[in-house]
């Protein structure tokens, strides 16, 4: 057992923990992990924006694409600077501009109980202007490398993750406690990489809500996939958006709630 404790001190996005594994009548103590999670206060140009629990990794990637999915820039370049500091619990921006419009300050939770966002979520957004289309084999074998690349998940359990996509394969994969922030993050790698958003196909590991929903229409996403289930609001914006939502994907199937055309279900 001493192996796997090495294991998760090297291990970022976890912390060495013994527990006690019953299975049965059987009680053995078990040198494993547990997830790490951690408090991020993002100032822009000085001005605080938002505090949000994450997991301690890719943190530049969850600044930028969470500045991105709320509409405070528009991509990379418009970065002068990002600094995180000793400890990794403030991220400074310094953006290109000093007239960026800021959102009013929000306190984020991990987002699996239900962040806030500050960009309104309505169907007057409008629909995607695409005729992007795929196959159900295609996301079915796009799931089944979301499970592969999910290195903390398959190490200690109890994060979300999120991966950006093309037909090819996989081009942007980020892991977190919290679901919006496994997006956030997906999309500023895809931004730092320079990684075009728009017509991929975004995977996730959790429930698709509302906000997961807009983070993908802002990204120009026109196929989303979980390995759960949608709400009903996601369903309602979806349809409205031109945006295919396909949950429980897994075990060879799927249920896709709309647009069923852009997977050929026409």
């Amino acid at each position: 057992m001493a192996m796997a404790s090495k294991v998760y001190q090297t291990l970022v996005g976890a912390l060495p923990f013994t527990y006690k594994l019953v299975e049965g009548d059987q009680v053995s103590e078990v040198d494993g992990g547990v997830i790490d999670e951690q408090l991020l206060s993002i100032y822009v140009n000085g001005e605080s924006l938002a505090t949000m629990m994450c997991s301690p990794l890719q943190l530049e990637a969850l600044t930028v694409g969470f500045l991105y999915n709320e509409a405070v820039i528009e991509s990379a370049d418009e970065i002068a600077l990002l600094q995180l500091n000793r400890t990794n619990a403030v991220a400074d921006v310094i953006l290109t501009r000093d007239d960026a419009k800021l959102p009013r300050r929000m306190i984020l939770t991990t987002g699996c109980g239900g962040g806030v966002t500050g960009q309104e979520l309505s169907k007057a957004f409008p629909a995607l202007d695409s005729s992007y289309r795929t196959k159900p084999a295609i996301i079915l074998r796009l799931m089944r490398q979301l499970q592969g690349a999910a290195r903390l998940y398959n190490a200690v359990r109890g994060v979300h993750t999120a991966v950006l996509a093309a037909e090819s394969g996989l081009l942007a994969s980020a892991e977190d406690v919290g679901r919006h922030n496994a997006v956030d993050k997906a999309a500023g790698q895809a931004l730092l990489q320079q990684i075009e958003t728009r017509d991929r196909i975004l995977l996730t590991s959790g429930r698709i809500s509302s906000e997961m929903i807009g983070k993908a229409r802002r990204m120009g996403v026109p196929i989303v996939a979980s390995r759960t289930a949608p709400t009903s609001v996601t369903v309602e914006l979806a349809q409205a958006w031109k945006i295919c939502v396909a949950g429980y994907v897994r075990s060879g199937g799927m249920r896709v709630y709309t647009n069923g055309w852009r997977l050929g279900l026409d």
